[in-house]
């Protein structure tokens, strides 16, 4: 692995394909690398049961979500072990989400 820098300034939000509507994100690494990006989901959010696998964190940055009827505030991490089921999720008020997949 090299080492890499980004400016997370410098890569504008995008529409987040497979997501509601509204959600937003900035991809940081993808292709055969853990994937690593910024989500920004939306007020009034509700995003469905399901599961990935690969293993997945995530560490909200700002805002808050609920999933699995455990509310998810700023600074919170949390660990979702490949094949998984997790969700719903739903945020009244909007979150951004560090999220990061390991693609094995």
């Amino acid at each position: 692995m090299k080492e890499m820098y980004i400016n997370n300034e410098e890569i504008e939000w995008k529409e987040a394909k497979g997501y509601p509507t509204g959600t937003m994100i900035k991809i940081f690494r993808e292709n055969g690398e853990p994937h690593t990006f910024l989500l920004k989901i939306p007020g009034d959010f509700m995003l469905g049961a399901h599961s990935h696998t690969a293993t997945e964190q995530h560490i909200v940055l700002e805002g808050d979500y609920i999933s699995n009827d455990i509310t998810y505030r700023q600074g919170s991490y949390r660990l979702i072990p490949a094949g998984v089921t997790h969700g719903p999720f739903t945020s009244e008020n909007g979150a951004i989400i560090l999220v990061i997949r390991d693609p094995h």
